[in-house]
């Protein structure tokens, strides 16, 4: 091999090598050189702030401790309806007609007394949290319970009596549950401001 044919072969390797790193570049994008190259121990990292639990909410300190006046047991066919002092007579006629409409529902029928107690606890706290103004409880009517006394209906009324956040209930419209359910109607949170007076 003459000299020229030497130079030409040593040129294409070259021009070889250059084209191999312009392909690595691309590929491996833009870098950044490192300013140490120790790896600091897992023991001397810094831990991970731990986060806060969440708070436990007692269900039942929004019930009062005092019983309510001396209720009569209702039947499947009875009324529910209660009125908180200070609230208009007329509360309960808007409330039954469906004038603050219904922000949010649940079904206890067919559940357990403590079932339902605690899921009925726990709906009208985050009603309450969420801004609901008016909820609807169905409850039903009761008629598998012995001597047509229906259960959780009888003890749904003790309870939203005893409830801090419930003003006023009264059972529905036929065509929303009649006395097989109620709406409720909830003092407004105070993270949502006051509610115009003049309503009541």
């Amino acid at each position: 091999m003459d000299k020229k044919e030497q130079f030409n072969d040593v040129m294409s390797k070259a021009h070889q090598h250059e084209e191999d790193d312009n392909l690595f570049r691309q590929a491996v994008g833009r870098v950044q050189a490192i300013k140490q190259d120790k790896i600091t121990p897992q023991s001397q990292l810094p831990r991970p702030k731990p986060y806060p639990k969440p708070l436990e909410v007692n269900f039942d300190a929004h019930l009062s401790s005092r019983n309510p006046e001396e209720l009569t047991t209702v039947g499947i066919y009875d009324s529910l309806n209660f009125l908180s002092a200070g609230l208009q007579n007329n509360v309960l006629k808007k409330l039954r007609r469906g004038y603050f409409g219904v922000d949010a529902e649940i079904d206890l029928h067919g559940l357990t007394g403590y079932d339902a107690k605690r899921q009925l606890l726990y709906f009208l706290h985050n009603s309450v949290q969420d801004g609901c103004r008016c909820v609807h409880i169905v409850h039903g009517k009761g008629y598998r319970s012995q001597d047509n006394l229906p259960v959780i209906k009888n003890e749904l009324n003790q309870w939203l009596r005893q409830h801090k956040d419930v003003q006023a209930f009264c059972s529905a419209s036929p065509k929303d549950g009649g006395t097989g359910a109620v709406f409720v109607l909830l003092r407004l949170s105070d993270k949502y401001g006051a509610e115009d007076s003049d309503e009541f």
